[in-house]
């Protein structure tokens, strides 16, 4: 046994990804850092589970490990007794993520999938991205080192049903110009689905635009980010929205018990 932090790191972008090496080793001094990450890259794959077929485990070298499924499926297997880890982690981070998760992309990324499986098993968990192009990965391991440094001794209650989930966004270049806790911002993609004919003659699709703008909003990731700062975002667990309570009891009819 050992005093010092376990860190649990994962991402989606694989294990081969270079924002996951440069922030294992800036994580390295603070603790025990395992690595449970996906074989291969999961980007946008939200959070889903494996199922439908067996899960493959590899071990790339000491404490470094990969799983052939998603982000998720990746800190599922990774808190399963101690097959890979030695002890329940102190704190799970995932990325650095190679591309911004700003506003609604936390819906679709498989780096906050990972950060919210840990969150939602009661451990206190950060999703870390990067602007791309434009952003530099030693610059933001090094902001990342010290936000898990602070994280390791937040104040309060840190136990429970649930842990805090944090997502932070690294802004492009050398330097930023700070640190800012805000929203999410609303992050507007250009929808595209390009239908193409294979070399039988039959349609396939690619979906997704390449193209994103931010709308602005005040205090929010998208405009923090643009300004040159970091963002750190608390996200919810509970998805439940109060204000519409009214519709789903109209919808459930005269007979319904109040919440």
């Amino acid at each position: 046994m050992t005093d010092r932090p376990l860190i649990l790191l994962s991402n989606d972008d694989g294990v081969e990804a270079r924002g996951l090496h440069a922030l294992r080793e800036a994580l390295l001094p603070l603790g025990d850092v395992f690595v449970v990450a996906p074989r291969t890259e999961q980007s946008a794959g939200s959070h889903s589970l494996t199922l439908s077929r067996p899960l493959r485990h590899r071990t790339h070298e000491a404490n470094v490990h990969s799983v052939d499924g998603t982000p998720a499926d990746c800190i599922y297997v990774a808190l399963y007794r101690d097959r890979l880890l030695p002890r329940r982690p102190d704190l799970v981070v995932s990325g650095i993520n190679h591309g911004y998760n700003l506003g609604t992309d936390v819906h679709y990324s498989g780096t906050v999938a990972a950060a919210r499986e840990a969150a939602l098993r009661g451990i206190p968990s950060i999703a870390f991205s990067l602007a791309r192009p434009g952003g530099r990965l030693e610059v933001a391991a090094v902001h990342a080192r010290a936000l898990v440094e602070r994280a390791l001794v937040a104040p309060g209650d840190i136990e429970g049903e649930r842990g805090p989930l944090l997502n932070v966004n690294f802004p492009p270049g050398d330097t930023y110009r700070g640190t800012r806790a805000t929203r999410l911002g609303k992050r507007v993609y250009s929808d595209e689905v390009d239908v193409r004919l294979d070399p039988r003659g039959n349609e396939y699709y690619w979906i997704g635009g390449p193209k994103a703008h931010h709308e602005p909003i005040e205090g929010a990731d998208t405009e923090a980010v643009d300004a040159g700062y970091v963002s750190i975002t608390p996200l919810l667990l509970d998805p439940t929205d109060p204000g519409e309570l009214g519709l789903a009891a109209w919808l459930a009819g005269p007979d319904s018990e109040e919440p």
